[in-house]
């Protein structure tokens, strides 16, 4: 492993970016945390970094070779504030950066698939990691972990479809091994769980676990949006529907083998995630 250089975090108080700086600092290497408010991480350098702030760029930027980015939350189209930084780094002399992507999202796709397909050419190394659905999102902060937790109510509109769902550990692992490795994936990786579940197998699961009754809700594609829309912007809402609508079609009942093969260890199940955060008390 290389541990020279420093490594910018993007988003490094979120989901993988908090556990990407951690699992960096724990094994030597020099981290920025760039997050809005410059929050300290522990091990790291904080940095106040925002991707509707340009005048926060250069800072975050000065003294780093390498970059993990987390795209804006909530933004149909990221590649608007996300190229113009990427093409400062490449200026300042960053030469490797992994992006966080979605399984749900090919390269040239929409959102941040426009700047899946510009990275290449900006970076002679670079990784996009494509994940798919977060473990998670039934865990933490949310919607469907909220509801889990208030109402015993899973909404979606999945229907039947299966998911690979990843931990965020394992996706953490592996933005580590990109972003570190001495030769950089320079292709995109599909990161999934070791197996398929329908999201009426994840409140099955939660209720066996938990101990509290947890069912899964059917909703159509025009429920779900105008539900999320309540709480987000509406052609974000539209988006994530879609994606719903999507794995009722089948797009994410798939299983890779990249955990493994990045990290040397298999992806974490489902059932051992939701058991490690009930005894953890999340």
């Amino acid at each position: 492993m290389n541990t020279t250089g420093t490594t910018l975090v993007i988003g490094a108080t979120g989901t993988t970016g908090g556990r990407t700086a951690a699992r960096l600092t724990a094994a030597g290497h020099r981290v920025k945390a760039a997050s809005r408010q410059a929050t300290p991480v522990p091990g790291a350098e904080p940095v106040l970094f925002d991707w509707y702030a340009p005048a926060t760029h250069a800072a975050a930027l000065d003294g780093v070779d390498r970059v993990y980015l987390i795209p804006p939350l909530g933004d149909a189209d990221p590649a608007a504030v996300m190229l113009p930084f990427l093409r400062q780094a490449r200026t300042a002399g960053i030469h490797r950066a992994v992006l966080l992507s979605s399984s749900a999202i090919p390269e040239g796709g929409p959102a941040v698939g426009a700047v899946h397909r510009a990275l290449p050419d900006l970076f002679g190394q670079w990784a996009v990691l494509r994940p798919s659905w977060f473990m998670q999102n039934f865990t933490g902060t949310h919607v469907h972990a909220v509801s889990i937790r208030e109402e015993g109510v899973i909404r979606t509109a999945t229907g039947s479809g299966r998911v690979g769902f990843v931990d965020a550990e394992d996706i953490a692992a592996a933005a580590v091994h990109a972003l570190t490795e001495e030769h950089a994936p320079n292709t995109d990786l599909v990161l999934t769980g070791p197996e398929t579940l329908s999201h009426d197998d994840i409140a099955t699961i939660t209720t066996e676990v938990t101990g509290r009754p947890v069912v899964h809700h059917r909703l159509s594609y025009e429920q779900m949006r105008d539900h999320l829309a309540a709480r987000i912007p509406a052609e974000f809402a539209a988006l994530l529907a879609g994606m719903d609508r999507a794995i009722a079609e089948g797009s994410e009942n798939r299983v890779t083998d990249t955990v493994r093969r990045l990290t040397g260890r298999p992806a974490r199940s489902f059932r051992a995630h939701l058991e490690r955060e009930t005894r953890n008390g999340d």
